[in-house]
């Protein structure tokens, strides 16, 4: 906590902010792309989203509040970033986000990134079944091993709410692999 308090005040001054960030970045870099590949699918859009995100953190750390932890607020970020630009990305080729995201997952066998067998495919287009927020906090919770307190920090949803979307995404997800492989 002290060391997060540190990079803070490092990032919120003039003279250490860029060595700060540049910091900022080493640390977050690799978790934050997976969390926004997970939502965005192809590795080409989660390097644009994450930069994108890397961006907005730090035009705004001077307004970050620290009413929650720094990581929670760059995954706030992260995930709203991702969500804007699946939205974007469905708006213009016209089509409904859920249509969009079965498009993406469609397409992971042939992403040289993606080095998944066969049942994470599965997996991964289960996952685009779900209603947006059925995804992500299931995504944060089984993928990034999130405990349902920092989930509630980043989407700002209570616990009991974030623990029946889990487990309402557990359900169709396993009803989704079992028709998929019988």
């Amino acid at each position: 906590m002290i060391e997060e308090t540190l990079l803070i005040a490092q990032l919120k001054n003039a003279q250490t902010k860029e060595k700060a960030f540049r910091e900022l970045i080493k640390l977050y870099k690799e978790r934050l792309y997976w969390h926004i590949r997970k939502i965005v699918i192809s590795h080409d859009d989660a390097d644009d989203v994450l930069q994108n995100t890397f961006i907005k953190i730090f035009k705004n750390i001077d307004s970050f509040k620290q009413d929650s932890k720094l990581f929670s607020w760059m995954y706030r970020i992260a995930t709203n970033e991702s969500i804007t630009f699946i939205n974007k990305r469905a708006k213009q080729k016209n089509v409904d986000i859920t249509d969009y995201q079965h498009q993406l997952t469609s397409t992971l066998k042939s992403d040289d990134y993606f080095n998944g067998n066969e049942i994470q495919i599965i997996l991964q287009k289960a996952i685009a079944t779900l209603p947006e927020k059925q995804q992500l906090v299931f995504n944060m919770k089984y993928f990034d091993e999130l405990k349902y307190t920092e989930i509630s920090e980043i989407l700002k949803t209570s616990v009991g709410a974030l623990k029946a979307s889990y487990f309402h995404a557990v359900k169709k997800i396993e009803n989704y692999i079992k028709e998929q492989t019988n």
